[in-house]
């Protein structure tokens, strides 16, 4: 195969992906056209650009192979005609695509990234919240992927994606590619090292790529590596070589005999339903029926996350994943009667009878022996809690080994009435609903939150909390556990010793809660750096919707913990996407524009919102209180910019810490970051990633534009209600995100 490689021999583009025997040779032929041919001459690929006026060819230090004419005009280059990897400085535009087997990656035209299954399928998109006459994306050395419109000549790029090795190291080579299992990556490499390291994956959830498995091929996980297995033992795979393959039924639906035409049922399995198809809202049993009396219809999904909505696949390319924290249920045509459904891969390839008899009695010998550990074990740990007072009997799950392990724990209604006394003291209250402190097990506090508005059934109930009690860092408050009952759902966070930031930031300094300019930029930056870890560490980024003081907590160490996080996907049952939450679940003055506008909700809203409290934290007052320092009413945030394009830096910092010297250098960097924030279009806006960068001092800040007013205006002239920090229109009953 001919290849360009980077420094160490990391391939980035190939001669149309072909490979050539070992006579083969590449030519530059007189004519201006590049050859490559077998050992028998055979042409194998060419550049096609024969009779054009070529007579030189370079390969550039970037790893642009170029085919020039006398006037050094290009008439074609390797950048130009990409096969399945873009590097830096490489230009790529609508109309150009990456392919690599059946998948393709490209730009649409509104700037969107996309990836494509068999040129019919996009199955994942990722881009800017605006759309772009003319899109261009660049892999920038830093490696961050960023969209920039070529019709705007002063417009700023949209910076899509950051790889996880941002910006470090002088001597690393990075580039985007399309691997042959259909997902998009960056990868970094040291120079010369021939090595290379994943530092971004578009789809985290490899059994997400529609078709990775084949037709009728089911992905699943065994630990954390995907596997392809066929729906039951009704089918058997293409190709017994390649799992990949996917799978065909062993009697086709034309030739059923005596058990006809059935439904096989798959548990907690999805059919990806991206291509039209027929949607209906019915219960699982019309969902199933209906599938089984329509000749169209070969499989079908009933989604049990109560939308009722069932799909039905035309198709026959039927490509799906099984995962216990799928509500849904699935069904596929076969021939009566139903076989088992296979547990592992190994089950799809027959074995002797003698392997299968030695496996029963190996398995039943250590299921036997696990069994009897277990028991001894329990019985010791039954003995002991029994002798031992510090395990009371009403709190059997927090002392258990599964809260040891991280996971949720399950307390009653009951326990947790009786933790609170009866919901007596309350902490705070928000959007999600009134918070009480508690105390489980007679010594440990926890904040008891009462949710509000919460729909879903109790399973789906569960696996929400259960994904956000996964997420652990420094600067997020932990959840410790959970309760639904009947219509009752409450979760159970780590008590936080002083409570919330706006108890220090707006109160008087006779109430003697005060915080000095070195906490509040470690808050700050704290703040930052759990925000930036919920958007762009975790499996799937996870948008607050709420930030404001009230939910910036504070340790016993004044280290910060935003709370609240990931409840905004508990008060939509019927969509997971965060765009289409029903209502605004955010707070007046912290709201970013797009709420307001019928715009999409990413995690530029969040940046917002940071932009908001981060002044707070600088001036110590309301950003959207009217300032009593202007000979007219404008908002505070308002007359803080003009205050920091006069250059009056202090004007802006509380008056209670500027007396104690603070670091304005560092004031500086966060006044600067919190107007970038806080800009009207949310391209204009950095991501939480780079806001921690800036407040580091580890790169550069421009100096920020003055946000628009009008961002705030809109607020004022919308009719709205404010009920519980919740903000609908009176007008057309909801605002959409």
């Amino acid at each position: 195969m001919l290849t360009i490689s980077y420094s160490g021999g990391v391939p980035i583009w190939s001669a149309g992906g072909a490979t050539v025997d070992p006579g083969g040779a590449f030519h530059f032929l007189e004519d201006g056209l590049l050859r490559l041919v077998n050992g028998s001459g055979t042409t194998v690929w060419d550049s096609n650009t024969a009779s054009l006026g070529v007579n030189s060819a370079i390969l550039e230090d970037s790893g642009n192979l170029v085919l020039q004419k006398n006037n050094s005009a290009v008439v074609w280059s390797s950048f130009q005609n990409p096969t399945d990897t873009l590097v830096p400085y490489q230009n790529f535009s609508t109309g150009q695509v990456l392919r690599s087997g059946l998948y393709s990656f490209g730009l649409l035209y509104p700037g969107k990234l996309a990836l494509t299954w068999n040129d019919s399928v996009v199955f994942w998109n990722l881009g800017p919240d605006h759309n772009m006459t003319s899109p261009s994306l660049q892999l920038q050395e830093s490696g961050v992927l960023s969209v920039s419109d070529t019709n705007l000549t002063n417009g700023v790029p949209d910076q899509i994606v950051y790889s996880a090795d941002y910006g470090e190291g002088n001597d690393v080579l990075r580039f985007l590619k399309l691997d042959a299992d259909g997902n998009l990556r960056i990868y970094s490499s040291s120079r010369g090292s021939g090595t290379v390291t994943v530092e971004w994956t578009a789809l985290t959830d490899q059994c997400q790529v529609f078709g990775y498995c084949g037709n009728m091929g089911i992905c699943r996980y065994n630990n954390s590596n995907p596997i392809c297995t066929c729906p039951s033992d009704n089918f058997e795979p293409f190709d017994l070589t390649d799992s990949r393959s996917g799978c065909k039924r062993k009697v086709e639906l034309g030739d059923c005999k005596e058990g006809g035409v059935t439904m096989l049922e798959l548990q907690n399995t999805k059919f990806f339903t991206y291509q039209s198809q027929q949607i209906f809202i019915v219960a699982k049993t019309a969902c199933k029926s209906n599938c089984l009396t329509s000749s169209p219809c070969v499989a079908s999904t009933a989604l049990a996350d109560g939308s009722g909505s069932c799909y039905m696949k035309p198709s026959e390319f039927v490509s799906g994943m099984e995962s216990e924290v799928i509500p849904s249920i699935s069904y596929v045509k076969v021939c009566g009667p139903v076989a088992p459904t296979p547990s592992s891969p190994t089950q799809i390839l027959k074995q002797p009878k003698w392997w299968k008899g030695k496996v029963q009695i190996v398995v039943v010998s250590v299921a036997a022996s696990l069994l009897g550990l277990l028991a001894l074990e329990g019985g010791l740990w039954w003995w002991c809690c029994k002798r031992n007072r510090r395990f009371p009997g009403v709190w059997p799950e927090y002392g258990s080994l599964g809260y040891a392990s991280g996971a949720p724990v399950r307390f009653s209604y009951k326990q947790l009435h009786k933790s609170t006394k009866g919901f007596k003291e309350k902490l705070g209250e928000g959007g999600f609903g009134a918070v009480y402190k508690g105390v489980i097990d007679g010594k440990t506090n926890v904040a008891v939150k009462k949710l509000e508005g919460i729909e879903q059934g109790e399973k789906h109930f569960r696996m929400e909390v259960a994904a956000i009690s996964s997420i652990h860092h420094l600067n997020l408050v932990r959840l410790i556990g959970f309760c639904s009952e009947g219509r009752h759902r409450l979760l159970v966070y780590e008590h936080m010793k002083h409570g919330s930031l706006d108890s220090f930031l707006f109160t008087t300094e006779q109430m003697g809660k005060q915080l000095n300019w070195k906490s509040r930029f470690n808050i700050a930056l704290g703040t930052a750096k759990g925000i930036a870890y919920l958007h762009e560490e975790c499996r799937d980024c996870i948008v607050h919707c709420d930030l404001k003081p009230e939910n910036i907590l504070l340790d016993e160490n004044k280290t910060p913990k935003v709370s609240d996080f990931g409840l905004a996907k508990l008060i939509n049952s019927k969509d997971h996407r965060i765009q289409t939450l029903k209502t605004v679940r955010g707070t007046r003055g912290y709201l970013a524009p797009e709420w307001l506008a019928n715009l999409p909700i990413t995690s530029k809203s969040d940046v917002y919102s940071y932009g908001k409290v981060l002044l707070e934290i600088v001036s110590g007052r309301r950003n959207f209180e009217v300032s009593g320092e202007s000979n007219r009413a404008k908002k505070f945030w308002e007359w803080a910019y003009e205050e920091f394009d006069r250059g009056n830096l202090e004007a802006i910092v509380d008056s209670r810490i500027s007396c104690q010297d603070p670091d304005m250098e560092q004031v500086m960097r966060a006044v600067q970051v919190s107007f970038w924030c806080i800009q009207e279009q949310p391209s204009c806006r950095p991501r939480m990633g780079k806001v921690v960068q800036m407040l580091e001092g580890i790169i550069e800040i421009q100096r920020p534009p003055p946000p628009k007013a009008a961002s705030e205006v809109s607020i004022n002239e919308v009719a709205i209600t404010v009920n519980n920090n919740s903000i609908t229109s009176s007008s057309n009953g909801e605002y959409r995100m």
